[in-house]
C-alpha cells in the first residue's frame, strides 16, 4: 500500500467521523425548537396574535379625523323661477374647509371588551397550537431517534451472530476435512451466512433512511450521520399509577386547554352578539372652519368657525329582526363547545388509561423476552454439543441458531420498547 492510498484512507476515515453527531434526546429537542421550520411558523403566529391584542386595546381609544380641502367657487347664478331674468352674482373664488372630527365610544354593549377578550383567547389558542405542534415534532423525531437506537442494538446482535455463525462454518469445515461432516453442511451454513449479511445490510439501509428524515425533523445538514448518546435500553422509568398520569393530563395536556379555550370564546361570541342588541353610546366633538360664506348672496368672503360637543346615541333598528338569529347561533355554538370539551376529557382518559396499559405490558414483554433468550441459548448449546456429535442434523442446527437470533432481536426491541411507550405517556400528557 502506497503513501497515497494511506493518505486517502485517512482523510476518509477523518471526513467520516466529522459527519457523525453525538445526540443526546434534550439536545435533539433544543434542535427542533430552533430549526424546525413548522415551529417557526407557528412562532410567527403566536407573534401576530400577540399583536391582534394590541389592536382590539386600541378600539378603546378616540375616533379623530381631519379634513383639509382648497377649491376653486364659479360666480353664482341667479334666475326667476322660470328661468328668466338671469343675473351674475360674484363671488370669491377660493374656498377652503378644515373639519375635525371626534368620538369617543363610552359604551359598546360589552362588544369591545368582547373583542379584547377574543384576540386575547386566539393569542391564546395560538400559544397552544404552537405547543402542539412542539409536541408532535418532538415526538415524530423521538421516535426516529429510538428506530435509530433499535437498529444499533440489532445490528450489534446480528454481527455477533455472523461471528459466531463464521466460527460454525470454519469447525464445519475441519470436520468435513475430518470426514465427519458432509460439504451440504456447509453449504446450509453459508446460505445462513448470507442470510444475515443480507438483513444486516437492510438495517443499515434503513439506519440511512431514518438518519436523513430525521435530519431533516431537525433542520440540520443530511450528510450527519446522527449517533443516539441517551441509552434507553438499560435507562429506568418511573412506574407511576395510572392516577398520577390522569391527574398530570388533567392538568398539563394542550389538547384539553385547546378545548377550553374554544369554550371560552364561544361564550365570548355569544357576548358579541348580545352586544348587536344594544345601543352605542358615544360622546362627539366638531369643529368646522369653512370660507367663504356661500349661503348667502352674494356669497361673504369670510371665514366661518362652527362647532359642537354633544352626546350621540345608534341603535341598528333591524337587530331586532337579524341580530337574534344570531344569538341563538351563538348560543348553540357555546354549547356545542361544551359538550366537546367533555368529549375531549373522555377521550383523553381513554387514551392515558391505554398508554399507561401498554407501558405496564412493555415491562412483562422484556421479561418473556429475555426468557426466551435464555431458552433459545440453552436450546442452542444442546443443539451444538449433539450437532458435535453427531446426534443432531444439520437443519435442526440451523432452527436452533435461528430461534437464538429471533429471541436476542426480539429483546433488544423490547428494551426500547419500554422507552417508547414512556414518552408516548408523556407525549399524551403534554410533557414531552
Amino acid at each position: 500500500m502506497n503513501n497515497r492510498m494511506i493518505l486517502a484512507m485517512f482523510l476518509a476515515s477523518t471526513l467520516s467521523a466529522s459527519a457523525q453527531h453525538r445526540m443526546s434526546i434534550e439536545e435533539m429537542f433544543k434542535l427542533i425548537d430552533k430549526n424546525n421550520t413548522s415551529i417557526q411558523a407557528g412562532k410567527t403566529s403566536v407573534d401576530a396574535a400577540q399583536e391582534g391584542i394590541k389592536a382590539a386595546k386600541s378600539q378603546r381609544l378616540p375616533d379623530i379625523s381631519v379634513q383639509l380641502s382648497a377649491s376653486y367657487i364659479g360666480n353664482a347664478l341667479m334666475t326667476d323661477r322660470d328661468f328668466t331674468n338671469a343675473q351674475n352674482l360674484t363671488s370669491p373664488h377660493f374656498g377652503n374647509q378644515f373639519l375635525l372630527d371626534v368620538q369617543q365610544t363610552i359604551y359598546s354593549g360589552g362588544a369591545i371588551n368582547a373583542g379584547i377578550r377574543m384576540s386575547e383567547l386566539r393569542a391564546k389558542q395560538a400559544q397552544l397550537d404552537l405547543t402542539l405542534n412542539e409536541q408532535n415534532q418532538r415526538f415524530i423525531a423521538l421516535g426516529q431517534y429510538l428506530d435509530l437506537e433499535k437498529i444499533a442494538n440489532r445490528e450489534k446482535v446480528l454481527k455477533s451472530n455472523i461471528a459466531l455463525t463464521q466460527k460454525l462454518i470454519e469447525n464445519i469445515k475441519e470436520k468435513h476435512q475430518q470426514g465427519v461432516a458432509l460439504k451440504n453442511d456447509i453449504t446450509r451454513y453459508e446460505l445462513q451466512m448470507e442470510t444475515l449479511k443480507l438483513n444486516l445490510t437492510k438495517l443499515q439501509n434503513t439506519r440511512k433512511i431514518l438518519n436523513h428524515q430525521l435530519c431533516n425533523t431537525l433542520g440540520i445538514d443530511q450528510t450527519e450521520e446522527i449517533d443516539p448518546t441517551d441509552d434507553v435500553a438499560t435507562a429506568v422509568f418511573n412506574k407511576d399509577s395510572e392516577d398520577y398520569w390522569q391527574q398530570t393530563a388533567e392538568a398539563t395536556s394542550p389538547q384539553l386547554q385547546m378545548v377550553a379555550v374554544n369554550e371560552q370564546m364561544a361564550k365570548q361570541q355569544e357576548k358579541l352578539a348580545k352586544s348587536e342588541l344594544l345601543p352605542k353610546v358615544a360622546v362627539v366633538a366638531q369643529n368646522n372652519l369653512n370660507g367663504p360664506i356661500t349661503f348667502e348672496l352674494p356669497p361673504i368672503d369670510k371665514n366661518l368657525n362652527v362647532w359642537y360637543v354633544g352626546i350621540g346615541v345608534k341603535y341598528q333598528l333591524s337587530s331586532i329582526f337579524k341580530s337574534n338569529k344570531k344569538l341563538n347561533q351563538a348560543k348553540l355554538q357555546s354549547k356545542a363547545a361544551s359538550e366537546q370539551k367533555a368529549v375531549a376529557a373522555e377521550q383523553l382518559n381513554n387514551n392515558v388509561q391505554a398508554a399507561h396499559t401498554n407501558y405496564l405490558q412493555s415491562y412483562v414483554e422484556l421479561e418473556t423476552q429475555q426468557k426466551n433468550v435464555q431458552l433459545a441459548q440453552q436450546n442452542y448449546e444442546v443443539v451444538n454439543n449433539r450437532y458435535l456429535n453427531q446426534l443432531a442434523l444439520i437443519t435442526d442446527m440451523i432452527d436452533a441458531s435461528n430461534m437464538k437470533l429471533d429471541a436476542e432481536l426480539n429483546e433488544v426491541d423490547a428494551r426500547i420498547n419500554i422507552a417508547y411507550a414512556y414518552y408516548k405517556m408523556k407525549y399524551i400528557t403534554g410533557q414531552l
